[in-house]
């Protein structure tokens, strides 16, 4: 799994984020869902980010971990804000969609080197 991808992805995601949360003031969503919003949506992409320089292989997956923490609240903030009628049903499901997409390469990856360090334990 390329990390390139979910990189690109996640960046994608707070870029949607951050024009999400401009609209959503437009709209008088309420302040603390935008921001809840916010903070996740981007904080994803950001611990990705720090995830490419990690201290190792346990700091790799402990960054990733962090964003499938973000992304899974992001996804929950999604929900709350298009229920609340300040979203559309299309700009739910196409960032919805993505949210999910990103959480299945978090996934995979953080399974990837967790397989990787159980072996390598095995090896010693």
């Amino acid at each position: 799994m390329s990390s390139n991808i979910l990189k690109e992805k996640s960046e994608a995601l707070s870029d949607r984020v951050i024009a999400c949360a401009k609209v959503l003031q437009g709209r008088r969503a309420h302040p603390a869902m935008i921001n809840q919003l916010f903070r996740a949506g981007t904080s994803v992409g950001a611990n990705v980010a720090e995830a490419q320089f990690a201290q190792g292989k346990k700091d790799f997956i402990s960054k990733l971990e962090i964003a499938l923490k973000e992304i899974n609240e992001t996804i929950f903030w999604l929900e709350r804000i298009f229920k609340s009628g300040n979203l559309t049903e299309r700009e739910f499901k196409s960032m919805r969609s993505d949210s999910i997409a990103i959480k299945k390469l978090l996934i995979a990856s953080i399974t990837t080197v967790k397989a990787k360090l159980d072996t390598e334990k095995t090896k010693r």
